[in-house]
């Protein structure tokens, strides 16, 4: 008996990918103040709040009993879609799962899960399946370097240092990095640097057209982006927990 199973016939496929997604750091368990925040927020960037998932970080929070229902909630009535929950304890982590959430160990533990992972000299890298006119180098200490259009759909990862692009990312694209993120040419997809938590990682670009603009999970996009840096060689980096985009000159 065969066991291949027709690709054709399969209902789904599973694929591991690394999607942009928004932390909400509970330094507060109490909903009221949470709610009174939030709407605060929502004035001041109603563009932001338009079914945005994100994940509740409760690592800063000593709660065992956590009222996770009520926050959750309170972050729907302001159009945020909880989708995790990232640290807690094991109350928490059932609370999560009762309501249909998912659950990530604290981003230390998750760190370290991920520096264990990287692979040393003498093991074998692996070969993706890339198109024949793209080329990616690997480079020392997780590095990479892409070489080529990253077309619209297209995700491109260094997930253990930082990411070059020497060429053009398109819109509906997605460039990321735990380090810098650099493109030589137009950026019009999405970058994200310093995906697991460098506030010192930036992204650099030669021309500014850019959905949404991430480092360390800091967010801007189009929208929020000053007009007269667009099409400009700029600079993106945190300043005081502040997403700053400045002119290279």
């Amino acid at each position: 008996m065969s066991l291949k199973v027709d690709r054709d016939s399969m209902a789904f496929t599973f694929k591991g990918g690394m999607l942009p997604m928004t932390v909400m750091e509970l330094s507060s368990a109490d909903p009221e103040e949470i709610r009174d925040q939030l709407a605060g927020k929502l004035s001041q960037s109603p563009a932001f709040f338009q079914h945005t998932p994100v994940v509740l970080s409760v690592e800063k929070l000593d709660e065992p009993h956590l009222a996770l229902e009520r926050i959750c909630a309170v972050c729907r009535a302001h159009k945020l879609l909880p989708v995790a929950v990232r640290g807690g304890t094991d109350p928490v982590k059932q609370s999560a799962w009762a309501l249909g959430l998912g659950w990530f160990p604290p981003q230390d533990a998750a760190r370290a899960r991920t520096l264990e992972s990287v692979p040393t000299q003498d093991d074998e890298p692996e070969v993706a399946d890339i198109a024949a006119e793209d080329v990616t180098t690997a480079l020392p200490r997780g590095g990479r370097v892409f070489r080529g259009t990253v077309r619209s759909g297209q995700q491109i990862t260094a997930p253990d240092g930082d990411l070059t692009v020497i060429g053009a990312v398109n819109a509906g694209a997605e460039v990321l990095a735990a380090g810098n993120v650099h493109v030589y040419g137009a950026l019009r997809g999405r970058a994200l640097a310093g995906i697991h938590g460098d506030h010192q990682a930036g992204i650099f670009c030669r021309e500014l057209h850019a959905e949404l603009l991430s480092v360390a999970g800091n967010y801007k996009r189009l929208e929020d982006i000053d007009p007269q840096l667009l099409g400009s060689s700029v600079q993106v980096v945190l300043s005081d927990d502040q997403l700053g985009i400045t002119a290279l000159k």
